[in-house]
């Protein structure tokens, strides 16, 4: 592997890193469960994706890894989002409060 590579496989492997800590940080410091979704679910897409990519570009594009890393950033990209709306709209139907400090309701504004 040539040296940009190496660089390339660095840096993505550093943003992905990067953003699954924040992503960490972020559902440590979160008041309440809404907030920990949204701030794990964005977080948790965007540490994996770069690191999926480091793996394909560090491994080859022709490799058993490529295709299996790719097939799994796609599903990541589309369940993902699909999965944290599931479970905050089944959180919010179970009664679980929000945060009090919360600005507004929209949903209960909308009922």
């Amino acid at each position: 592997m040539s040296t940009a590579h190496t660089v390339i496989v660095a840096v993505l492997a550093g943003v992905g890193f990067v953003f699954s800590l924040s992503g960490a940080l972020g559902i440590l410091r979160m008041p309440d469960l809404y907030s920990r979704i949204q701030c794990s679910s964005k977080t948790i897409t965007m540490g994996a994706v770069p690191a999926l990519i480091a793996l394909v570009v560090g491994e080859g594009i022709v490799s058993p890894y490529a295709a299996r890393a790719l097939i799994v950033g796609f599903l990541l990209l589309v369940v993902n989002p699909a999965a944290s709306h599931a479970l905050a709209r089944a959180a919010y139907r179970a009664g679980v409060p929000m945060w009090p400090g919360a600005v507004r309701d929209e949903v209960a504004d909308d009922e």
